[in-house]
């Protein structure tokens, strides 16, 4: 019940906060005492938590290819093809919500709040916010943002400016703490001020991969990054909004509106059950059903139409596995997983201090952890495979993030889809998805396929998400449209 409740109080607060559509003029939006600070905060725990387990854990699900569209149905072909412009209005709820509700509610937090630890709670989802925006568009409003009338056309800053201005913010209002207890009402956290230091700086160590990668101020994020895992002050658990439950009306958000509503339409990705089928994986039954002939069968990407054509005209819902939503009824959405934060560790202890022993420590943390977070047996056992262990790895880098592939399946898509963007892992395909299905032999699994259908002009995978249509409509400093192939900063591969 105490779920229910809170879940409830925070879904009309984010309804309140978010009624008025335009973002860079909310003359409406309640002040005073209208709604009280303390209890706004779980009004932005719940507009952060939603984007990330909801809109943006479906279309990160195809990018990443763990989800692929049902051959029999409809609803996602767009995504499955790549078939997205500004017209789409994919990111539209998400930037509104991001934006005229968790951000928002932020600013007026902060202009009534003095508490010191209200504040760095405060920063540090902002910064998960913009980072989400950046790990999207790139590009998005930060220094002139959320000024209502006083600046109602604000300018989109450069993604490595607003990266490295957050995390700026988060280092000046932790040195800002002064002991106090939160007054913010905080069901996510429950005003444990070391899990939001401990949350802060895995939000720190992964931002800093992200700049490295960019090559800004590589050398300085390096250090940043270093430090930080040489201090080893993170979070414990997994860093959740866990408020949902099996009963009508209070299911986990991505279950409620894309499975329970449209169960026949999502099927498991051909690259995610070839990689789990080849390394005997034992999370493979975690979510994904087998076929009707008993096999763990994946759907090609984007094959929905030409696989009726490539196997005689005869490839159905029953060919292939479909997504099982059972596990995802009342799952809390992950906006940082153990698992992530371990592997992260692994490779900044491979990479920069080229500590192997620390890697591999970290590095099975992060497996044990995930099949831990699923109640799935045998993490020791799957440890000891040729296909998991550290020891017998020619390549440990590309092992750690594979297996981080696999972890982010239905915990984090958006941070899984980012990771396969900034590590180039798993690798693309240099063979055709046709050819592939005809002879899967020629392939090596779980390396990403281009899709058999695909609308992006220059081919390939997609590397962001088109700007708004909101946006567009309502900033005329909104940049020029973007392909779906134009890289955000940090994806330099």
């Amino acid at each position: 019940m105490k779920k229910i409740l809170l879940f409830t109080a925070a879904a009309g607060l984010l309804a309140l906060s978010s009624c008025d559509l335009d973002i860079n003029d909310n003359p409406n939006y309640p002040t005073g005492s209208d709604v009280t600070v303390d209890l706004m905060f779980p009004a932005v725990e719940n507009a952060v938590a939603d984007v990330v387990g909801d809109q943006m854990f479906n279309y990160s699900g195809f990018f990443a290819q763990y989800f692929e569209q049902m051959p029999e149905a409809n609803q996602y072909n767009d995504l499955a093809e790549l078939h997205l412009d500004e017209g789409s209005n994919l990111f539209d709820r998400c930037y509104r919500n991001l934006y005229a509700g968790a951000l928002q509610d932020i600013e007026d937090i902060l202009s009534r709040d003095n508490n010191t630890s209200d504040i760095f709670a405060c920063k540090v989802l902002r910064a998960y916010a913009f980072q989400l925006l950046v790990d999207n568009l790139d590009q998005a409003p930060y220094t002139e943002a959320l000024k209502g009338s006083a600046n109602s056309q604000p300018k989109w800053d450069e993604g490595k400016d607003i990266l490295a201005g957050v995390y700026t913010e988060m280092d000046d209002a932790e040195k800002n703490l002064t002991g106090q207890v939160m007054d913010l009402t905080d069901p996510m956290l429950s005003k444990n001020m070391d899990q939001w230091r401990g949350f802060a700086n895995a939000l720190r160590l992964r931002i800093c991969m992200r700049m490295i990668a960019a090559g800004v101020d590589a050398a300085g994020y390096q250090a940043k990054a270093q430090a930080l895992v040489s201090a080893n002050k993170f979070f414990t658990g997994d860093i959740t909004w866990n408020v949902y439950s099996n009963s009508e009306g209070q299911f986990n958000p991505w279950f409620q509106a894309n499975y329970k509503r449209l169960a026949a339409n999502i099927v498991a990705a051909y690259p995610f059950v070839s990689y789990l089928k080849a390394t005997a994986d034992p999370r493979i039954s975690y979510a994904i059903n087998t076929n009707e002939a008993g096999e763990y069968v994946g759907q090609m990407p984007g094959g929905k139409v030409p696989s009726k054509t490539w196997n005689g005209g005869d490839w159905k819902n029953k060919d292939v596995s479909a997504i099982n939503g059972a596990p995802a009824q009342s799952m809390p959405i992950y906006l940082f997983t153990q698992s992530e934060l371990q592997f992260l560790i692994a490779e900044v202890e491979l990479k920069f201090n080229n500590n192997a022993a620390a890697a591999k420590a970290a590095y099975e943390a992060a497996v044990k952890a995930d099949f831990a977070s699923r109640a799935v047996d045998g993490a020791d056992a799957f440890l000891a495979t040729n296909a998991a262990s550290w020891d017998r790895a020619a390549d440990k880098a590309k092992l750690i993030a594979m297996q981080k592939w696999v972890a982010f399946f239905y915990r984090n898509h958006m941070e899984a889809w980012s990771e396969i963007r900034r590590t180039d892992i798993p690798a693309t395909s240099d063979k055709a998805a046709a050819d592939i299905f005809k002879d899967p032999t020629i392939y090596n699994a779980g390396d990403m396929i281009v899709p058999a259908t695909n609308y992006i002009v220059a081919g390939g995978l997609c590397k962001r998400v088109p700007y708004p249509q909101i946006a567009r409509q309502l900033n005329s400093n909104t940049p020029d449209a973007k392909l779906l192939s134009d890289r955000v900063f940090w994806d330099k591969n």
